[in-house]
Formats: C-alpha cells, structure tokens, sequence
C-alpha cells in the first residue's frame, strides 16, 4: 500500500473512531473507498443499515440523493457527503414542481400513453394528469421527488411493488429504462418518466454482441437501467446487490457484468475462483468517483458536507419508503 493511502487510512479510522462515525460506501465507489468503508451495497441498503447502528455521525461515500436517504431515516445523526457536488444525473432529471410546458411522447412505450420529457413536465404536472394515480418512486430521487410520491421502490422490487398496489395503473418515475422492464413484468399500465442513468443507457445489444464473442462462456448480468433490447437478451437481470448473490450462488465462472465498474471490486474480492469482465470498458460514472480518502479525511476534519432533510420533506418522503419496507 502506497505511504500516502496508508497514512489517509490511518487518520480516518483515528477520526472515526473519536467522532463515532461510520462511512457507507456505495457499489460503484473507488476500490480504496469500498475498502475502508464499515459497509458497502446500494443506497438504500446502506441507509437502513446505518439507521440501525448505535453512531453519531454518517459519512456516505456516494452521490446526494444517498445521503438524502440517509437523512431522511436517520435524522437524529450527522449526514455527511464527502464530495457536495457528487450529484445523480438521472435524479436531476426530475423535479417535483416547476413551469409547466408541453409533452411529448416516446414511441417506443407502446403499453402506456408516452413517456415525459423531465425537462418540459414536473411530478406535480403529471400527477395532475392523471388525478388518483400512484407514483411509484425509484430510490435514486430526491427527498422532494419522494415527498411527492406514494410509495419508494428499487430496481430490485419495482414489479413487486407495482403489484402490491390495489390500482391498474401507476406513475413509475424517473428512469424509463426500469419502467420498461417493469411494464414487461407486469399487467398494470406503467406511466413513465422519460429519465436515464447515461452509464447503463449507453448500453446496446451490439455491446453484447461483441461482450458474448470475446467471452463465449460468460453469463451476462444486466442492471435494470439498462435498455430494453440489452434486458430482453441477459442471462440474468437484476440490481447491483442481486449480482453480488447471482454470482456467488452460480457455478458458473465467468460472467459479464453490465453495470457500473465499480462493482468488479466486490465481484472479485467476494468471489476469488471466478471470473468478471465489463459489459463496457467505459461504464463509469465521473460522479461516483469524485469520493476520495482525501475527502472522506475531510468531511471528518471539517464536517463537510452535512446533508439534512428538512422535516416537512422528510416525514412524506419517509412515509413513501416506508410503504416500500412494509411489503411482504
């Protein structure tokens, strides 16, 4: 280990201790961020672990809807984001509330009336279209787009959660992708969002085309965000947490993992005797890779930066997630 990470690490886990902290690290962080973190997984994961530990301050290593999350179940604690300007495009692409312009639709969403451009429409202005109808929330929003919403999902459980609901339709925001697949899983009539995570959505089924002749024994696993066309032809589809068990639990070998790179460290390190390779070389998101050591030693140092959900966002945004964790 080189003598600069050693002597970050080393003050860090000093500074933790004294302040009884706890960093959560999200799947697609740097390997040396995963590696010092108390706990890795998805964000919502890492929320409703950290709402469970006897701490005082929360360091999350990931992007700010996260630490929102953590916010929002945990207020009596210290949220930190590392890196403030850490942010989710596709996160972006939806306000709750804003001017009203005009819609248009997506061909392609042949089951529901035509996805929404975010940037022309708002949550409010859809719910307003549709009058009595759900919204079902992708965890990766923000505290406001959750206090507009009726219930939470992840890309785990958004058919379960579509089906638990006693309606025929529902609003699914914001990524399209996810609402896709949704839809294809689902009788219900989807109403999506016209958002995306421009890692997955760069994905095509050429892509797995040339991922499948350069390794012809590999599994493919494939995110949700994913296009449509990639989903329809993965071995397996499933979120980042699901990867990490589809792996471990295969006998297979090899796989393709058709998500953000990040990931590759705990494939690897959590199953030695097997092999991973990128669906794309260039999966990366520039906004997971902001977090340094040097910012987590920061954040510790100065308090940087704190995230607090104001209460009468976070009670509805809570009441949606808690929605989501009463399913059975």
């Amino acid at each position: 280990m080189p003598p600069d990470i050693a002597s970050l690490r080393e003050q860090i886990l000093e500074l933790k201790g004294k302040r009884r902290a706890i960093i959560l690290a999200h799947n697609y962080q740097r390997d040396e961020v995963q590696e010092i973190a108390d706990f890795t997984g998805d964000s919502l994961e890492l929320s409703r672990t950290a709402a469970t530990i006897d701490c005082e301050v929360i360091v999350f290593a990931g992007v700010h809807f996260m630490a929102e999350s953590a916010s929002i179940l945990s207020p009596d604690k210290t949220v930190l984001l590392p890196e403030i300007d850490a942010g989710c495009p596709m996160a972006d692409m939806i306000r709750a509330n804003s001017p009203r312009q005009e819609r248009r639709s997506f061909p392609g969403f042949k089951n529901a009336p035509g996805l929404l451009y975010p940037a022309e429409f708002t949550l409010r202005d859809i719910k307003a279209e549709h009058p009595g109808v759900p919204v079902v929330a992708y965890v990766n929003t923000t505290a406001e787009v959750k206090a507009e919403s009726y219930i939470c999902c992840t890309s785990a459980n958004i058919v379960q959660v579509i089906e638990s609901l006693p309606f025929d339709t529902v609003i699914s925001v914001p990524d399209r992708n996810l609402s896709l697949w949704a839809q294809r899983n689902t009788k219900k009539k989807v109403i999506a969002w016209d958002g995306f995570c421009h890692v997955h959505e760069r994905v095509t089924r050429e892509d797995v085309k040339n991922a499948r002749a350069e390794h012809p024994r590999a599994l493919l696993m494939a995110h949700p965000e994913c296009r449509l066309e990639v989903l329809e032809i993965a071995d397996h589809v499933t979120s980042t947490s699901g990867m990490l068990r589809y792996a471990k639990a295969s006998p297979e070998k090899e796989f393709i993992v058709g998500t953000e790179l990040g990931l590759m460290y705990r494939l690897r390190k959590e199953n030695p005797g097997k092999t991973f390779y990128p669906l794309r070389k260039d999966m990366l998101c520039p906004s997971m890779k902001k977090t340094t050591l040097g910012s987590i030693l920061r954040a510790l140092k100065k308090n940087t930066y704190i995230v607090r959900t104001p209460e009468e966002v976070r009670i509805p945004a809570k009441l949606a997630l808690d929605r989501m964790l009463g399913i059975r």
